[in-house]
């Protein structure tokens, strides 16, 4: 699938729920599915600086995939960065470069942020971009 192939599977989901209520225990949900984030990637270095609450991302190069992993000690924080995972794990550092994150307004999610999760939300997918830039310099 590519990127707005999962962005639109994405915005159907949400789509499917009314009220911002069940939306927000959607997005709990997914983050409650959120693993594989081993203990030793809890560095400061890992840490999205930004965010009101913990996020950690690691990403990792596979060939020329990016493969990121991340947790949060804030449910609603951990489902949105489970939403970023999603979209943009799995794929070469030049799709994540030229992605447009539709998703995150399509599906309201920016107007239902609170200022300072809004401004980690863009924190977490600003580091993710800066991972992107850093393997594509990597691979040359």
């Amino acid at each position: 699938m590519t990127i707005n192939e999962i962005q639109e599977e994405i915005i159907e989901e949400f789509s499917a729920f009314d009220e911002w209520m069940d939306k927000y225990a959607y997005l709990i949900e997914i983050g409650n599915d959120l693993e594989g984030f081993k203990d030793d990637w809890r560095l400061e270095q890992n840490l999205i600086e930004g965010c009101q609450s913990k996020v950690w991302v690691h990403a990792e190069l596979d060939g020329d995939k990016i493969i990121y992993s991340a947790d949060s000690d804030a449910i609603i924080t951990k489902g949105i960065i489970a939403l970023l995972i999603r979209v943009l794990s799995g794929r070469t550092p030049d799709e994540i470069l030229n992605a447009d994150l539709n998703f995150v307004e399509a599906i309201g999610l920016k107007d239902h942020l609170s200022p300072t999760r809004s401004n980690g939300l863009l924190a977490m997918m600003k580091q993710m971009r800066l991972y992107a830039v850093a393997f594509k310099a990597k691979l040359g």
